[in-house]
C-alpha cells in the first residue's frame, strides 16, 4: 500500500493519476473540506478511466497534525509520498506553518521509522535553498543561510527537510525532491494557476526578477523514479528553465492571446504599495495582497541547476514551451 499526502494539491492529484495507472494500491489522506473530484479532473486531462482507476483508490480522512488519526492511515503502508504543505508567507502565520509543515512531517517520518515504512519521498521546495551570491549558480549543494531574510514558509519547509534528514540517521531511506515553479492544470485559483487566470486577463507590467520553472509531470516523474531506484538519503532540485518574469509572462500570454506586459515597474512603487497594503490590514483586518517578502522575490533572479537527477536517473525534462502549450489548452479548456 502506497499513502500519498497532500492528494488534493497540484502535485498530489498528478501522482494519484500516474500511481493509479500503474495499477497500485494508494491511500491518499484529506481534510474534511477537501476538494475530492480534483483527482478525476486530472484523470480527464490524461483521458483516463477514473471510474476503473479509483476502485484501487482509498480516501482517508486525516490531518498529519492529529497522530492517533494519522497513525490508522499508516496500517499496511510501504511507501510514502509527502506532498502536503501549509503554504502562506505571512509573519502573522508562522504558528500555523511550524504545526503543520514541521510538526506535521516530524509525525509522518516518526510513523514511517514506526511501521518500517520502505521508502519516503519528500516534496520540499527551492525556497530551502541558500541564497545566491552574485552569479552563483543554485545547487544542491548550497548551503542554508540562517541570517538570511528567509521567508517564513521557506523557514519552515527547511524545518520539515531536516525531521526527514533526522529520520535518515534513525534508518529511514527517503529523498527529498525541491520543486522550482511548478507549472500544471487543475487547480486555477492559486499557486501557478493562479498566474495563468491572471495573464489570461491581460497585464500591463512586470518585474526584473526571474523564476524557476518546472513541469507537474516532470516532478511526479522524477518522485517515481526516485522511488523505484536504489537513491537515497538525497535531495533533487527540479527546475527546469529559469526565465525572467517578462519571458515567462509574455510567453503565457502570447498561448492565451491576450495582452502581454510592456512596462518594467519599478521596485519602489511595490514596496509603497506593500506598505499601504499592511496598514489597511493591519486597520481593518483585511486579508494582506503584496507582502514583502512577495515584492522581494519578484526582483530577485537566483538561476537553479536542476541537472543533478538527469545525470543520476534516465531522466530529462519537458521543454517549457511544451508544458506553456498544454497549460495553456487545459486552462482555455476548463474556462470557455
Amino acid at each position: 500500500m502506497i499513502l500519498v499526502t497532500g492528494g488534493t494539491g497540484l502535485v498530489g492529484s498528478h501522482l494519484l493519476y500516474f500511481l493509479l495507472k500503474k495499477g497500485e494500491k494508494v491511500r491518499a489522506i484529506h481534510r474534511k473540506n477537501s476538494d475530492l473530484h480534483i483527482v478525476e479532473k486530472v484523470c480527464n486531462y490524461y483521458q483516463g478511466d477514473y471510474a476503473s482507476m479509483a476502485t484501487q483508490l482509498e480516501w482517508f480522512e486525516a490531518n498529519i497534525t492529529d497522530i492517533p488519526i494519522l497513525t490508522e492511515a499508516f496500517e499496511g503502508v510501504t511507501h510514502v509520498y509527502h506532498a502536503a504543505a501549509y503554504v502562506d508567507f505571512n509573519p502573522k502565520n508562522y504558528h500555523k506553518l511550524k504545526k503543520a509543515n514541521i510538526e506535521g512531517t516530524a509525525n509522518v517520518v516518526n510513523l514511517c521509522l514506526e511501521k518500517k515504512v520502505e521508502k519516503l519521498c519528500y516534496v520540499s521546495s527551492i525556497a530551502t535553498l541558500g541564497n545566491a551570491i552574485g552569479k552563483e549558480v543554485l545547487t544542491e549543494e548550497t548551503y542554508w543561510n540562517p541570517e538570511a531574510k528567509n521567508s517564513v514558509y521557506a523557514i519552515t519547509k527547511y524545518g520539515a527537510e531536516m525531521e526527514v534528514w533526522r529520520g535518515t540517521q534513525e534508518g529511514l531511506q527517503a529523498v527529498i525532491v525541491n520543486p522550482g515553479v511548478i507549472l500544471g492544470e487543475g487547480l486555477w485559483h492559486k499557486g501557478s494557476g493562479s498566474i495563468v487566470t491572471r495573464v489570461s486577463k491581460g497585464l500591463n507590467y512586470y518585474t526584473s526578477g526571474g523564476i524557476g520553472l518546472v513541469d507537474v509531470r516532470d516532478v511526479v516523474r522524477a518522485m517515481l523514479l526516485l522511488m523505484e531506484s536504489a537513491t537515497t538519503n538525497e535531495r533533487f532540485i527540479l527546475v527546469a528553465a529559469n526565465k525572467s518574469y517578462r519571458y515567462f509572462l509574455t510567453a503565457l500570454a502570447t498561448h492565451l492571446g491576450t495582452q502581454a506586459p510592456t512596462k518594467n515597474i519599478a521596485r519602489w512603487k511595490l514596496s509603497v504599495f506593500s506598505g499601504i497594503d499592511w496598514f489597511f490590514s493591519t486597520l481593518f483586518g483585511t486579508k494582506r495582497k503584496l507582502l514583502r517578502t512577495h515584492v522581494n522575490s519578484l526582483y530577485n533572479f537566483d538561476t537553479y541547476d536542476g541537472s543533478k537527477i538527469e545525470e543520476v536517473l534516465s531522466f530529462s525534462y519537458t521543454p517549457l514551451s511544451e508544458t506553456l502549450l498544454r497549460v495553456t489548452e487545459n486552462f482555455r479548456s476548463d474556462t470557455t
